[in-house]
């Protein structure tokens, strides 16, 4: 699985309709489409889907046709991202009409195609299952057990300094057991 850390744009244009779509983190999704609306206020319609991980590792998907014919255009955008097997992100799909309708076969083109369009201009993250674990060091090996840490890219999300020092710390996995086998 993967996903998107920045936002994505990229436009294409059918038969005088252009479809504007935006691909961005989906903790960004509320924000952009607000801000969508506010910069596209003669825009026909905002098209969205999106995927994402609930605290259970369940993926959570929806999609909106935003006025389009039923099906035609919020399930073939999230149809994309299933196929991309993106997490994590959301798509908005800004269209202009020009005059000429597509027919129902010619808007799912025009969204899949504007949708895959902007997934192979955006750049992705591999997803990895974090998770978090405390570990306590003495003051004397505070200093080697960090170095370890940074050297496999565990990050340190807390640090509590009593007698001992308390270290949250996260990683995938794997990477904290291989830590504890150093």
């Amino acid at each position: 699985m993967k996903f998107v850390q920045d936002e994505f744009s990229s436009t294409i244009e059918i038969k005088k309709s252009k479809f504007i779509a935006h691909l961005v983190p989906y903790s960004c999704y509320d924000d952009l489409i607000t801000r969508l609306k506010k910069q596209h206020p003669k825009a026909r319609h905002f098209v969205y889907a999106y995927r994402y991980l609930n605290q259970y590792e369940q993926i959570v998907e929806n999609s909106s046709d935003d006025g389009e014919p039923k099906g035609t255009s919020g399930r073939p955008s999230l149809a994309v991202l299933q196929g991309a097997n993106i997490i994590n992100s959301a798509v908005v799909i800004v269209r202009y009409f020009g005059g000429i309708k597509l027919g129902t076969g010619g808007l799912v083109k025009a969204y899949s195609d504007a949708v895959n369009q902007v997934v192979k201009e955006a750049i992705f993250e591999n997803y990895e299952k974090l998770i978090q674990k405390t570990i306590q060091v003495s003051y004397h090996d505070f200093s080697k057990i960090k170095y370890k840490l940074q050297q496999q890219n565990i990050k340190i999300i807390d640090q509590q300094f009593d007698d001992k020092i308390t270290l949250t710390i996260e990683s995938t996995e794997e990477k904290l057991l291989l830590f504890e086998t150093i």
